[in-house]
């Protein structure tokens, strides 16, 4: 069975949206409210896809990236103040979609604290419908995948969300 990466093993990847949790996200609970959960994940996210070729601002030459599926999972709640950072490991590419995990690491207790498997597609602004990866960034998402196959933890997936 695979288990939840440790700490030490996410340090592996690197950080991204790190940042503190301010007040303005905390709930009626006393921790972080779900819906910033997601947001710094999918920010996380964006941020890592730069480096495979995919651009925050690549709508402005004519294609975006839209999300399909999510899978979320809460491991450790976070607290007003707490740092956190994302960590990205890709797990596949078809021919019009990426599927992701996306960490979200509490930094002031050294802890997971959730998990955003994710499947999102390729999309042409001018048709608005999924359309291939162009060649130049398959082949670093394929690099990028081959590099996190290698890291030293099996991504605990879902099984609820796959390419097709």
């Amino acid at each position: 069975m695979t288990t939840l990466p440790t700490y030490d093993q996410l340090a592996d990847l690197p950080a991204y949206s790190e940042r503190r949790v301010p007040v303005a996200f905390e709930d009626i609970n006393g921790h972080m409210n779900v819906r910033h959960y997601v947001g710094i994940a999918s920010e996380g996210l964006d941020d890592s896809l730069t480096e495979v070729g995919i651009p925050t601002n690549w709508v402005d030459r004519g294609f975006a990236v839209f999300s399909a599926e999510h899978h979320l999972t809460y491991v450790n709640e976070l607290l007003t103040g707490d740092t956190v950072s994302v960590r990205v490991r890709l797990i596949g590419r078809s021919e019009r979609a990426i599927h992701a995990v996306v960490y979200l690491v509490d930094e002031t207790r050294k802890q997971l604290s959730y998990v955003m498997e994710e499947i999102f597609l390729h999309i042409d602004m001018t048709t608005r419908k999924t359309s291939p990866w162009p060649e130049d960034v398959a082949a670093l998402v394929d690099a990028r995948v081959a590099e996190h196959e290698k890291l030293s933890f099996e991504p605990m997936l879902s099984g609820s969300i796959a390419l097709r």
